[in-house]
């Protein structure tokens, strides 16, 4: 299993949105794609259902068909996790469903942590749930690629989701609250990768976890996506110049760990897998026809110059695509 989180303590930087678009476009150039909704907030699941179709999942009455259902018979000491359902937006494209309730399971994370350290088996199959379950909804839809959205945090769900994680892409936006988040990201993501990789060394010595599937817990970082930009001529404009100068560096240093080296514009920087323009236009649109941007077609309200936007939209998201892609190994057919 191939699996990218995209991971920013920092919000409002286009995260959900660039995982949406990025498998919509996977299911596209003809890879196989599980996205996965493990933020809380579940703004991922709301791009891809209406508020009936979310109010129908949500129901009061367990267990939802959601991650937070699977979790649900081992959150509760009944059982291990159950097979996560599934959605299938279109072919070659399912969606595991977030849900608000995720949140309450926080603390269990949380407690279930420093426990595999002690070698406790209940431990090891908490923090190894969100893994697992990826890998059951990657199996069922025998997909090659999982995405998975996380929350703009640091906490407990996000460093179990992050551990199931093969590779990690950074969403950016060219402000100072992006490159501030950026210093606690690159040295939070080392400290996870060292601590999971301690309890896997206790659990190789367990007897009773010699059976169950942990992740590897690899999370290596492959890149920044810099989104929500404004461009004149081609290049940033002024009030963007100064955050989008300070990127390559200040990744390098944070995430990396890596001398800053000589200032890099970031159209050249070969950590950069991506500049996506500011889109906003078509986003209404898009939301409105429920589906991504360089879909949009005239009926759905993409006339006059919306027509050029939606073509530059498409050939954007291809060329980051195949971009990731190639950084972790998994080929774009359509376009080898």
């Amino acid at each position: 299993m191939t699996t990218v989180a995209f991971f920013n303590n920092k919000g409002g930087v286009g995260k959900t949105s660039l995982v949406y678009h990025l498998a919509w476009m996977y299911a596209d150039l003809g890879v196989t794609v599980v996205a996965a909704d493990l933020d809380p907030q579940a703004n991922l699941t709301s791009m891809f259902l209406d508020e009936w179709e979310m109010d129908d999942l949500w129901s009061p009455s367990p267990p939802r068909e959601t991650v937070h259902g699977a979790l649900l018979p081992l959150l509760e000491g009944i059982s291990d996790i159950s097979t996560p359902a599934t959605l299938m937006p279109r072919p070659g494209l399912s969606l595991v469903p977030g849900d608000l309730s995720l949140s309450v399971a926080e603390d269990e994370f949380s407690g279930q942590w420093p426990l595999c350290l002690d070698r406790n088996v209940r431990a090891f199959r908490v923090i190894s749930a969100l893994s697992r379950i990826l890998q059951q909804a990657r199996e069922e839809a025998e997909a090659e690629l999982v995405l998975v959205d996380v929350g703009p945090n640091l906490g407990a769900i996000n460093r179990a989701a992050l551990i199931a994680a093969d590779f990690v892409v950074v969403p950016l936006a060219p402000d100072l609250f992006s490159l501030q988040g950026l210093h606690n990201l690159g040295p939070t993501l080392a400290t996870w990768r060292h601590g999971w990789e301690q309890r896997l060394e206790q659990a190789r010595m367990t007897e009773g976890l010699k059976a169950l599937e942990l992740p590897a817990g690899r999370m290596k970082p492959i890149g920044y996506v810099v989104q929500q930009h404004a461009v004149r001529l081609d290049r940033p404009v002024k009030a963007y110049a100064r955050w989008m100068d300070a990127i390559p560096g200040e990744y390098r240093s944070a995430v990396l760990k890596k001398p800053g080296g000589r200032n890099k514009q970031v159209e050249y920087d070969k950590h950069c897998l991506g500049l996506l323009k500011n889109y906003r236009s078509l986003m209404p649109y898009a939301q409105d026809a429920r589906k991504p941007m360089f879909f949009l077609k005239a009926a759905d309200g993409a006339v006059g110059g919306h027509v050029n936007a939606v073509r530059d939209c498409y050939y954007d998201y291809r060329d980051l695509a195949c971009a990731i892609a190639d950084r972790i190994g998994v080929p774009c057919p359509q376009l080898d």
